[in-house]
């Protein structure tokens, strides 16, 4: 409806006077369909003009009666309601599909280079469900960042440095069974992690121990770097595995280690420019400027921290890869570490430290509970995708057993079905994952966008139309506009469909995919509607034309969200 705003706003400004920008800041959709398409609230009038809201209203209303694109206005109280000419608004939605004018590519990014961390699992642990909602977010924002004409780093910040691997090593040597960590490593390294704290809750000295066995790791004991480089090596492999399945690349995999060599850098350019600070024997940043605590730099017995790396990290995205924007998808429980480390940048004269965001999100719960490493209470992503694929399988099988390639669509829709109940949910809200409903082929799921995408397909297919690796296909453009008026089910799609580019420059510029998840739903949904409602093979030639070129179009709009989300498009369930 984007388009429609700005040129209504064009109109009503050549009335009003009032700035184009501030009439389309406040219009509105009218709750009810009947009342229009557009509503424009005149209480912002009302002072100015020095008349009651209904008198702006109708006064409006009566000089807007000519207009190409507006059939009628009407006023209702102190809303102008504003009707569309149906046939003049569905060739201009036509056409910005065809010629793709914003509605699946723009260019504001204007080839700069953006730095997406995420995903980021930590070494010699398991690939688990608290790992998604990183790599599906960051997945989701680098594809709609590149699709906004941005160069896009999309960078694997692995953890395979700090203290946690003092207590790994302190483990394997006390407890630990050489021939079964070999056998099965993530499985057994994880217990060994997870025996380390239970143990180190009679035993509180295990801390001192795995403290300092990480900083003698920091000062290269051969030893303990080759179990860690093994550990490093078999978590590699898992991972792989697991972004093969999930579909996610990277241009870089780059771990909390790779900086070792950098924070020196860093600890003498917070010196030299008076930065750093000794409080109780440690190094830090004092951040009382803005009233937060200080940002750790170094321990007491020399060993960086979390917060040195990043640093080290933020500096070598910006120099040596050349981002000016840094993007951050972690947890929301990691803001205040964020907000310390863009203000220690912004301290240190860094201008780009202003491009710097933390893209948080909420936590993700397992059927109501909470995953912790520590505790043992971790599930295997791989598992619940296995399982959601498997599901999958059934339902295709029992609603089209000749599908050709089931396994293959099967892999699509199960992994879909976890990845899209992920993105529906706005990004910082928490989500309680619960597999049944994922992978239902109704409802608000990934499934039931796929099987919409698939039985439009369908119909193209049946009109020997189908073009599946083009979009948008000379369909689109095969329409005739000498049909009859527009019914509701056709218009309903056509205005749905028409807020397909604002969409997604607001996800972009909120960084919120879940705009896009319900955008998609909100399109299969009127889709579904005008299929019922409205005979397409069937229908007269005009008619036909046009609504094969609406079916097509809508294949195109959801192939194009699908692959922004990270999912994959079957043309055949």
């Amino acid at each position: 409806m984007q388009r429609f705003y700005t040129q209504l706003a064009q109109v009503l400004h050549t009335y009003t006077q009032v700035d184009p920008n501030l009439l389309t800041s406040l219009f509105e959709i009218p709750p009810d369909k009947s009342l229009g398409d557009i509503a424009l609230p005149c209480f912002r009038f009302s002072k100015e003009w020095k008349k009651a809201p209904q008198a702006i209203a109708q006064e409006i209303a009566s000089q807007v009666t000519h207009e190409s694109l507006i059939e009628r206005a009407v006023a209702q109280g102190p809303y102008v309601n504003f009707y569309l000419t149906r046939k003049i608004a569905l060739t201009e939605v036509l056409d910005d599909v065809v010629q793709d004018r914003g509605v699946f590519t723009s260019n504001r990014g204007n080839s700069q280079t953006v730095a997406v961390d995420l995903s980021s699992p930590n070494i010699a642990k398991p690939f688990s469900m608290g790992h998604l909602r990183s790599t599906v977010i960051g997945t989701a924002i680098s594809n709609l960042l590149a699709s906004d004409g941005y160069n896009v780093l999309r960078i694997n910040h692995l953890g395979d440095w700090g203290t946690q691997f003092g207590k790994i090593i302190v483990a394997y040597h006390a407890w630990g069974d050489p021939v079964l960590v070999q056998n099965n490593p993530i499985t057994q390294l994880n217990a060994l992690y997870v025996k380390f704290h239970e143990e180190a809750l009679a035993h509180p000295e295990l801390e001192d121990q795995a403290r300092a066995t990480f900083k003698r790791l920091e000062d290269g004991n051969e030893e303990d770097l080759a179990l860690w480089r093994w550990m490093i090596d078999v978590s590699l492999a898992e991972f792989a595995r697991m972004y093969t399945l999930l579909g996610t690349t990277f241009t870089h995999n780059l771990g909390e280690s790779f900086y070792n060599d950098k924070m020196d850098a860093v600890v003498a350019e917070l010196l030299q420019k008076n930065l750093l600070v000794t409080s109780d024997g440690a190094e830090v940043v004092m951040l009382d400027d803005i009233s937060l605590p200080p940002c750790l730099i170094r321990r007491s017995d020399g060993a960086t921290l979390y917060a040195t790396r990043d640093l080290a990290a933020a500096l070598y995205r910006h120099k040596e890869l050349g981002a000016s924007h840094l993007y951050y998808v972690v947890g929301n429980e990691q803001k205040l570490h964020f907000q310390q480390i863009f203000h220690v940048l912004s301290l240190l004269g860094y201008d780009f430290a202003a491009s710097c965001y933390h893209i948080a999100f909420g936590m993700m719960r397992l059927d109501g509970r909470k995953m912790s490493t520590r505790k043992g209470q971790v599930v295997r992503l791989e598992d619940v995708v296995q399982e959601a694929i498997s599901r999958a399988r059934a339902i295709i099988e029992e609603k089209n057993p000749t599908l050709h390639d089931v396994e293959h669509v099967a892999q699509a829709i199960g992994v879909g079905a976890v990845i899209f109940n992920d993105l529906k949910t706005n990004r910082l809200h928490d989500i309680d994952f619960s597999l049944t409903n994922a992978v239902a082929f109704d409802g608000e799921t990934g499934p039931y966008v796929q099987y919409t995408h698939a039985r439009a397909c369908s119909v193209l297919r049946k009109a020997n139309v189908l073009q599946e690796d083009v979009s948008p296909s000379s369909m689109v453009t095969s329409w005739q506009n000498n049909h009859s008026d527009i019914d509701d089910p056709t218009w309903n799609l056509i205005k749905e469909i028409s807020k397909a580019s604002a969409t997604r420059l607001r996800a972009i510029d909120e960084a919120d995919p879940s705009l896009i998840a319900k955008h998609v739903l909100d399109v299969c949904q009127a889709f579904n509607y005008f299929y019922h409602e409205c005979p397409i093979l069937t229908a007269e030639a005009p008619v036909r034309a046009l609504r094969l070129a609406l079916t097509d179009a809508t294949r195109v709009i959801i192939r194009a969200s699908l692959v922004l989300l990270g999912l994959q498009h079957p043309a055949e369930i």
